[in-house]
């Protein structure tokens, strides 16, 4: 199945003739899905529009292989997770649609990576092997083409007056880091910046103790002399990212769908200003799956924008861009 097409989606029409296309590929071609479909009874003929898809509970990226290709597997990238637990593996198959994914996606919220200097402070994701956040941040930064564009670890000083050299510039730039880090760093130096993006990825790490966002986003504003502090929402097992800008609400990219479900009955949809159990559909899952049931609880909006609200009790404790609040 051609992935170009994925990414031509301009209307929810669109949407759901090509999210019901892919559904019919997956159920013949992925052999995981095909099996828990038909646990539940449920084949094409049954699945006339987005809510009657089945959507595959995303803990069985953790026991199985999740293939809706028999091309080879080019990159596995591996959730982050607590010393003995069981992490999740998203087998890749072609690593182009990941890549025009994360860029179109980041260039139709923002600008295009050209125009910003990428700066990375994700000590915790560089501490590891298979971080799908690495692989795309460190694409970014070489798309960006800016000399300054990097990862920085916890030199401080030397973060510090790349970021005021940048401003006295006036050079555009995405400071994206994990919370703690960012914490640290204003904690080493209180910075009133003008042409900085400052992007959360969640995530203390067991580092510092866990905030709610509010409180979070408040520190960092205070911290970095910013309005707003910006927020990515992505996983491993997905290819493609939601970001929020303020006020805790993420708008998705024309090929991924955010549907809310009933916490008591999985199967029911819920309407918008419902709380539920997040599922998401990420077209750019063509070669895996592209119907998760995540293990996030949030709430649709307006204009098909959503908020996370935090994690169902019975989860794991993992690497995801998500505080309880």
């Amino acid at each position: 199945m051609d992935f170009n097409s994925i990414f031509d989606i301009d209307s929810k029409a669109a949407f759901e003739k090509k999210a019901l296309e892919i559904f019919k590929f997956q159920f013949k071609e992925n052999t995981v899905y095909r099996s828990f479909c038909d646990l539940l009874c449920k084949n094409p003929s049954d699945i006339q529009k987005l809510e009657d898809i089945p959507f595959l509970p995303i803990e069985f990226f953790k026991t199985h292989r999740i293939l809706s290709s028999k091309a080879e597997i080019k990159q596995t990238f591996n959730s982050s997770g607590t010393t003995g637990s069981i992490l999740s593996g998203h087998h890749i198959t072609n690593l182009k649609v990941y890549e025009k994914s994360f860029i179109k996606g980041f260039e139709g919220v923002y600008d295009s990576i050209e125009n910003f200097t990428i700066i990375a402070l994700l000590p915790s994701y560089l501490e590891r092997e298979g971080s799908s956040l690495v692989y795309m941040v460190d694409d970014m930064i070489k798309k960006s083409g800016h000399s300054k564009s990097g990862f920085y670890l916890e030199d401080f000083k030397e973060l510090r007056d790349t970021l005021l050299g940048l401003e006295a510039k006036g050079q555009k730039t995405l400071l994206i880091g994990v919370s703690y880090a960012l914490l640290d760093l204003i904690e080493f130096h209180q910075f009133k910046l003008k042409h900085t993006l400052v992007m959360e990825t969640g995530g203390m790490k067991g580092r510092r103790k866990e905030l709610i966002k509010s409180e979070l986003h408040a520190l960092l504003k205070d911290g970095f002399g910013v309005k707003t502090i910006h927020s990515e929402y992505g996983m491993t097992e997905l290819l493609s990212q939601a970001y929020s800008k303020s006020d805790g609400l993420f708008a998705t990219p024309p090929w991924m769908q955010i549907l809310i479900r009933d916490t008591e009955d999985p199967f029911k949809i819920l309407k918008q200003g419902k709380c539920g159990g997040i599922n998401v559909i990420d077209l750019a899952n063509i070669n895996s799956c592209s119907f998760i049931a995540t293990q996030d609880l949030g709430k649709m909006h307006k204009n098909g924008l959503f908020e996370l609200l935090g994690r169902f009790d019975q989860s794991d404790i993992r690497g995801c861009n998500l505080m309880v609040v």
